[in-house]
């Protein structure tokens, strides 16, 4: 049976692979030692997600493994070998401003264990895809220097510019600009899965992501966005914005909708493709506008309070162009936009969700 490798399987966009490529009949392998609680608290433990995987998948196998460990990585690739015709590396360090605090933690499992990663997939399953969730942090802070205009609820584009009407695409320059410690972890983890395919003929594809969301997100404050905005809203928790008075602009991709062109890519693999990735045009919102869509959804009041200092190296809009990946995979297409997205966050954290649609 074919096999497929997922790493950071019981995070977000892990989990979803595993269900995804699960329910088209493969064998998943998911390695993932809930490193999120030790980043962000025991609150934010990704085990629940594994035992719920393993109660659900009937295909589906879990190793307890830090990426980083070469030994015991290689032994799970090895002991497979050429049956594994997937990796998809979603294990991370997830946060710029937690990265400050461990660098040393920071830059080894995002770039020491994409690099363990690599080369255990070229010893043991070379003709395999890898699929790499980076990061539109690779960028730094460039997308800041764009001709921005301030509305009432956010900050936008100046309508003349070229990124206007679709959003950013790859050919922004990752050079010259601040990119926080895990930028520059995640740069060279990019870098080092296309060189990979540049290098040794490997399949590889890496999704530059904007803002990855969805309901199996363990939201933590330094990480995920709208999940810990939704916990907020519907617990009454109290919030804070860091910076840019709340106008700061993310593109919004479901969990499924990435999973869904990570299966596409993988059906037509292009060996060092690079894609942004992320809502576009089609799903976004500011901070100010998620808490309006979120006050309505919940009838209930939102707490929050807009602090002075931003968090470095934060960028004030990003929209990704996702243009590249619909040429190269025209019949990708979206299945959610941000505000199916914040609806079924907010029924799934308020118990009255209906079943989710499916592919």
């Amino acid at each position: 049976m074919s096999i497929a490798i997922i790493t950071g399987s019981s995070g977000l966009i892990g989990s979803e692979a595993a269900e995804f490529f699960h329910n088209k009949g493969i064998e998943v392998v998911g390695i993932d030692n809930d490193l999120r609680s030790y980043f962000f608290g025991k609150e934010s433990s990704t085990a629940w997600n594994t035992e719920r995987l393993r109660k659900k998948l009937k295909r589906f196998s879990h190793f307890s493994i830090d990426i980083r460990n070469q030994e015991e990585i290689f032994n799970i690739f090895k002991q497979r070998g050429s049956e594994i015709k997937w990796v998809i590396h979603t294990a991370a360090q997830p946060s710029h401003d937690w990265a400050a605090r461990e660098p040393f933690t920071d830059f080894t499992v995002n770039a020491n264990g994409t690099l363990v990663l690599l080369e255990a997939t070229r010893q043991f399953c070379p003709e395999a895809t890898f699929i790499f969730t980076s990061t539109n942090k690779v960028y730094g802070d460039t997308p800041n220097e764009l001709p921005l205009i301030e509305t009432k609820l956010r900050w936008e584009l100046d309508s003349k510019h070229p990124y206007f009407q679709y959003g950013i695409d790859e050919s922004m320059s990752i050079d010259n600009s601040k990119h926080s410690l895990f930028g520059a972890s995640k740069v060279a983890a990019d870098i080092l899965v296309q060189e990979y395919a540049r290098y040794f003929g490997m399949k590889t594809g890496v999704f530059r992501g904007g803002c990855l969301t969805g309901p199996m997100h363990s939201g933590a404050e330094l990480h995920g966005f709208l999940a810990y905005l939704v916990h907020c809203g519907v617990n009454g928790k109290p919030y804070n914005i860091y910076g840019y008075g709340g106008k700061q602009v993310r593109d919004n991709i479901h969990s499924f909708d990435l999973v869904n062109a990570f299966w596409h890519f993988s059906q037509n693999p292009k060996s060092g493709a690079v894609y942004n990735m992320g809502g576009s045009r089609h799903s976004n919102c500011s901070v100010l506008e998620a808490i309006q869509k979120i006050e309505q959804l919940t009838q209930l009041p939102f707490r929050y309070q807009i602090l002075n200092q931003a968090r470095s190296g934060d960028h004030i809009w990003w929209i990704s162009d996702v243009r590249r990946f619909q040429k190269d995979y025209p019949q990708w297409n979206y299945q959610y936009d941000i505000n199916s997205i914040l609806k079924e966050m907010v029924e799934i954290q308020m118990g009255t969700h209906s079943q989710r649609k499916v592919a």
